[in-house]
């Protein structure tokens, strides 16, 4: 293994630099903020409801609501189903704590279910093993940017009459055979949170619905169940899309479409630069599956052998940023260990958190910064580029999957 001998030589490459974001839109952004303080509007303003109805239309559902943050979407959707005690919720594991905690806040019952190992996306074949009679609500995570397979989810979910909660607040944009995200269950979650590919100047979040009862509902909740003022239909809770978050996203959504395609291309040129190096003889890259459009929230790596965090801890001292998404599956946390749930529970998910690695993917990263990422991990590895090195065409699956474990339709 080569380790260069000062870290000081090498070029910084950050995990994820908003600056730059900003600085290309600094005077739209800061008229906009300008525009809503001399407006007085903090609350629901115009802002709010221009980007609800721009948000409606891009992910082809048929109500959009803004709320405080994408944890939010998450409890107030299992709340429009009066998600409670004795009630269960299947989600998986490894994913985002939020998906978990609005669960168990509201009194339910988290039931984490395994993920596929090529995706990181909730199981189907798993989903259907733990289905019970308690089963309420069914969670797929968008995890990274690409859809969980929601046919099969669908499917199951529908012959059993339960609702499908999408936490899309990785995936804005993402598609499942041509369907958007946030647009393919009951309710879409979404996260404006500033390290999305649509983020805010703090938090903010959205829901998606497809029905006008639900809409109405989860609009209901989202401001202590009000309506009219000062009269109470439902006991909710205050979460509520602050003008100012609004107006920065307006500025930001006619650029989504092209930062998206931005991350595609550098997820291209990672692959491209990864066979160069022949790298994916020690590493799994991540794959956009058939049938998705992957939008690439996050490009992760998996490094087997347990050198994950050895690697990483070269990229640090070679100024390279990187980041673990997540080092602990949920099934795991303290606080959920009354749940009981031991080791192996969901081998997937617990080797998945020990191999899996963040690399930069922002739309401004440059080639030359992608270059530095993958010639410093080839450093690691002992390798130098190799002469006619290309990405390959197909799909590869991670080599300790054994026959055994291929998914099949569910």
């Amino acid at each position: 293994m080569t380790v260069p001998s000062s870290a000081s030589s090498f070029t910084p490459v950050p995990l994820l630099d908003m600056q730059r974001q900003f600085d290309l839109l600094r005077e739209p952004l800061t008229a906009a903020v300008n525009r809503v303080c001399q407006s007085g509007r903090f609350i629901f303003g115009p802002d709010c409801e221009s980007l609800e109805n721009a948000l409606a239309a891009y992910c082809g559902a048929k109500h959009a609501l803004g709320c405080a943050s994408g944890s939010d979407a998450l409890l107030l959707a299992l709340m429009a189903y009066e998600i409670g005690s004795g009630d269960e919720v299947l989600l998986p594991s490894y994913t985002f704590f939020a998906t978990a905690s609005a669960v168990w806040r509201l009194g339910a019952t988290p039931v984490f279910v395994d993920i596929d190992p090529v995706s990181y996306n909730l199981d189907p074949l798993d989903l259907a093993r733990k289905i019970s009679p308690r089963t309420k609500a069914v969670i797929p995570v968008h995890l990274y940017g690409q859809c969980a397979d929601m046919e099969p989810i669908m499917r199951i979910a529908q012959a059993k009459g339960i609702p499908v909660i999408e936490d899309a607040c990785q995936a804005i944009g993402a598609k499942y055979d041509h369907q958007s995200a946030g647009s393919i269950g009951d309710i879409g979650c979404f996260s404006f949170y500033p390290t999305k590919n649509l983020g805010g100047f703090g938090d903010g979040g959205l829901l998606t619905a497809q029905t006008d009862a639900l809409a109405h509902r989860l609009k209901l909740l989202r401001a202590h169940g009000m309506e009219p003022r000062y009269y109470h239909q439902l006991v909710g809770i205050n979460s509520r899309l602050d003008t100012l978050q609004a107006a920065v996203l307006n500025v930001k959504m006619p650029h989504l479409e092209q930062w998206t395609e931005q991350r595609a291309a550098n997820a291209a040129r990672y692959g491209e630069l990864f066979a160069g190096y022949r790298l994916e003889r020690v590493l799994t890259l991540p794959t956009a599956l058939p049938k998705r459009r992957h939008v690439w929230n996050q490009y992760i790596i998996r490094v087997p052998d347990g050198k994950r965090d050895a690697l990483r801890q070269h990229l640090t001292d070679a100024k390279i940023g990187t980041e673990i998404y997540y080092p602990v599956p949920l099934h795991q946390q303290a606080c959920f260990a009354a749940l009981g749930y031991g080791p192996n529970s969901l081998p997937h998910s617990e080797r998945a958190a020990t191999e899996t690695l963040a690399l930069p993917i922002f739309p401004e990263l440059t080639a030359a910064e992608q270059h530095t990422v993958v010639a410093r991990i080839g450093d690691f590895f002992g390798v130098r580029a190799a002469t006619g090195g290309s990405a390959a065409s197909t799909i590869k699956r991670p080599k300790f999957l054994d026959k055994s474990t291929e998914r099949r339709s569910a």
